[in-house]
């Protein structure tokens, strides 16, 4: 199987799940990952890395509130 023909990794799908979260996809990527890509992984990954941020936002601000003794 050539390079061209292999499906993305998880680690790629994630980079650039990441990337596009931040707003610093690069043209070349966005068009490998439509050309390669599956829509299913991405928005698996999508959905977990947005939980995950929510999460993360969440225990952020209940450790500030526990720590300002609000």
């Amino acid at each position: 199987m050539s390079e061209q023909d292999k499906e993305l990794s998880l680690f790629k799908v994630v980079l650039s799940v990441l990337a596009a979260m931040f707003g610093v996809q690069t043209s070349k990527n966005r068009d490998r990952d439509f050309a390669k890509g599956r829509p299913a992984a991405y928005i698996i990954v999508g959905l977990i890395m947005t939980v995950l941020f929510i999460l993360t936002i969440w225990l952020v601000v209940k450790f500030v509130m526990s720590a300002a003794g609000v």
